[in-house]
């Protein structure tokens, strides 16, 4: 049985003290990260298992942590120069921290049991109920996470993937700039409202950091990743929508492949910052996973001239696109939404792809 990897955010809402005592436990853990970096980057041992070697007993007996507090440190620096050995590390005061099972438990009345320099910390939590649900498949590491004041913990829950639908047909969706996504049955996701949502952050942005007071600084601060938020927050509402649609219907789900999509796609001087904005990987990551969480089927087809290929007849021309939203057929004359005729032609290649694959297997 395959699984899908989730993650679920909690909030802890700990006792004024509590938060005291979980900031000094970040505070001492971050130094003796950055204590392990140092010593890892001055004898250039990287991999955690010679690093452990090197220097577990020096930082237990320097920073008086926990056994497995110190495996989960050497393990965090470890896994930052997996990333590349050319600089050091250096690690945040407040940088988030790794648990695992046996230094922090979830209890039934809602509160975590947790590792502090102080001792085991009992701190009640609130979660939305889909997330509570999820809780029972925690399995693995746990971050502690502190953010404008609050402390969060994201557990990876694996879900079981539920078996794939016979799909019986196929939806196309097209991504795009001025349009998010085109299904083929022609339903739309505009992209004005993020359009004016990124303008007005970034107007606001640019007027606060000319002033440079005070009360400038503190508004930007709290601006500070609302329009993430904002994004993050469509692309799940766009993604849901998909594929509840193709699950409601028993159809698979046709996307482009974009990988180098940002540097094979052009767009004009007017559209490069919508470009550039636009989270497209994570709204492929979030059909991604609801489809396996779904159970749909999902293709990831070339998008090469799918802008350019007639729906009907299947000619190809540059001189087909008309404009940003209008397609002209050179050869039959088909006139559509440039975005749904697109949307069209991905729907027919992973049909295509997919009575291909039913043949091979029959033939086994």
């Amino acid at each position: 049985m395959l699984r899908v990897k989730l993650i679920v955010n909690l909030k802890l809402q700990p006792t004024p003290e509590q938060a005291r005592i979980l900031r000094q436990t970040l505070e001492l853990a971050n130094k003796a990260c950055n204590a392990i970096s140092e010593q890892a980057w001055g004898t250039q041992t990287f991999r955690q298992y010679n690093l452990h070697k090197l220097v577990y007993h020096s930082i237990r007996d320097t920073f008086d942590l926990s056994a497995q507090v110190v495996v989960r440190l050497i393990a965090k620096v470890a896994d930052a120069y997996k990333l590349d050995t050319k600089r050091e590390r250096i690690f945040r005061l407040h940088g988030s921290i790794a648990y695992d099972d046996r230094i922090l438990s979830c209890k039934r009345d809602d509160r975590v049991s947790i590792w502090t320099v102080e001792g085991r910390q009992a701190i009640p939590f609130v979660c939305g109920e889909y997330q509570r649900k999820l809780l029972p498949f925690r399995k693995g590491e746990t971050d502690l996470i502190y953010r404008k004041g609050s402390f969060y913990l994201n557990a990876v829950c694996d879900v079981d993937e539920p078996l794939l639908d016979d799909a019986q047909d196929v939806i196309g969706v097209d991504f795009g700039i001025v349009n998010l996504a085109t299904d083929s049955d022609g339903e739309v996701f505009t992209g004005a409202k993020v359009d004016e949502t990124r303008r007005r952050y970034a107007h606001r942005r640019r007027n606060l950091q000319r002033k440079l007071t005070r009360s400038a600084k503190r508004k930007l601060k709290r601006l500070s990743g609302k329009q993430s938020r904002f994004q993050r927050d469509t692309n799940h509402v766009i993604s849901k929508r998909l594929v509840l649609k193709a699950k409601d219907t028993t159809r698979a789900i046709a996307v482009e492949n974009l990988k180098g999509i940002r540097e094979r796609v052009t767009v004009r001087r007017s559209q490069r910052a919508r470009h550039h904005n636009w989270a497209f990987a994570q709204l492929r990551n979030f059909l991604e996973y609801k489809t396996r969480l779904y159970g749909v089927r999902l293709y990831a087809v070339d998008p090469r001239h799918s802008s350019r290929e007639c729906s009907r007849c299947g000619y190809t021309d540059k001189a087909n696109r008309q404009s940003q939203d209008k397609f002209l057929c050179q050869s039959c004359g088909h006139c559509a939404n440039a975005d749904f005729n697109a949307a069209l032609n991905l729907r027919a290649r992973a049909v295509s792809i997919s009575q291909t694959s039913t043949s091979v297997d029959k033939a086994a």
